[in-house]
C-alpha cells in the first residue's frame, strides 16, 4: 500500500505515532476520504473513515479535515471531535464553535451576484456549484470544455475581484484573502512536534507548502499523497508516502492508532 519515499524498511509514519499528544493529523475529504463523483453531493466517507478519524481524535493532538467543500457540508458528514476547515479554511469549527474569516463577509453580495449570472451565461454543459462564501464551476465529464471554463472563470474574477483556484476538474472563486489549507496547517500545528497532511490534488499543495515551512522549523512532518488518475505530478514528486486511493488512505490512517 505505501509506496515512495523514505529509506528501504524505514516506517515514515513513525514520527507520527511516537507523540500523539504532540502530534497533528490532516486530511483532505474529496478524493482522499470519499470517492470522486459526478454530482458532489452525493460524496460520503469511505468505509471505516468515520470510526477511524474517531479513534484518531481521541489520541492525538489535532486531527482535521481540510477541504474546498463548505463547511456546513463538512460538519454534516464528519464528526464534531475533529478541527473542519470548510473553503479552504474560510470557515471553521471544532466541537461546534464556528469561526468564519474576519474579511469574507464583506464579499458574500459579490459571490451571490457572480452565481446568478454564472447560472444564466454559463457554457454549455458545465455545472454552477454554490459554496456559500464562494463557487465552484465544473466541467467534470466534459474535458472538452476545460479552456472554455478556465476563460469564463477569469472573466467573472477579473469582474468581481474573486480570486480563480484550479481544482478537480473545475475552477473555484474565492473572496481574495490570504488563507489556504496550509495556513490552517500552519495554524494547528506550529506548537506541536510532529504533523501530516493526506492530499490528493493541486489544492493540497499549500498544505505541503506549510509542512516544509513547519520542518525548516524543527517540526517532524510527512505528506502523504492519494493517488489517482487526476493526481498532480508535483504532489506525487513531493510525497513521502503514496498510497492507491481512499480506501488504502483510510487503512493508512487507521495504522496510525496505536
Amino acid at each position: 500500500m505505501p509506496g515512495a519515499g523514505g529509506a528501504p524498511g524505514i516506517d515514515p509514519l513513525a514520527v507520527l505515532r511516537a507523540d500523539p499528544a504532540e502530534t497533528a493529523i490532516f486530511t483532505d475529504f474529496d478524493g482522499t476520504l470519499s470517492e470522486i463523483v459526478a454530482d458532489p453531493a452525493a460524496a460520503r466517507p469511505v468505509d471505516g473513515a468515520l470510526a477511524v478519524l474517531a479513534g484518531l481524535a481521541e489520541r492525538y493532538a489535532v486531527v482535521g479535515v481540510i477541504s474546498g467543500r463548505p463547511l456546513d457540508f463538512l460538519a454534516a458528514h464528519l464528526p464534531d471531535s475533529l478541527h473542519l476547515a470548510g473553503l479552504y479554511g474560510i470557515e471553521t469549527s471544532h466541537r461546534g464553535r464556528r469561526v468564519e474569516h474576519e474579511s469574507v463577509g464583506a464579499w458574500r453580495e459579490a459571490v451571490a451576484d457572480i452565481i446568478t449570472s454564472a447560472e444564466v451565461r454559463r457554457p454549455a454543459g458545465a455545472r454552477v456549484e454554490d459554496k456559500g462564501l464562494s463557487v465552484t464551476l465544473h466541467y467534470r465529464g466534459r474535458p472538452d470544455l476545460a479552456a472554455a471554463v478556465r476563460s469564463w472563470a477569469e472573466g467573472l474574477a477579473a469582474r468581481s475581484g474573486l480570486q480563480v483556484r484550479e481544482a478537480r476538474q473545475s475552477f473555484e472563486l474565492h473572496p481574495p484573502v490570504d488563507v489556504d489549507k496550509g495556513t490552517v496547517v500552519e495554524r494547528l500545528a506550529s506548537d506541536l512536534s510532529a504533523a501530516c497532511f493526506f492530499g490528493d490534488d493541486a489544492g493540497d499543495l499549500g498544505a505541503f507548502d506549510a509542512l516544509d515551512r513547519l520542518a525548516s522549523r524543527g517540526v517532524a512532518t510527512v505528506r502523504v499523497a492519494v493517488r489517482s488518475a487526476e493526481a498532480p505530478d508535483e504532489l506525487l514528486q513531493r510525497a513521502d508516502v503514496i498510497v492507491d486511493g481512499p480506501e488504502a488512505a483510510v487503512e493508512l490512517l487507521g495504522s496510525l492508532i496505536v
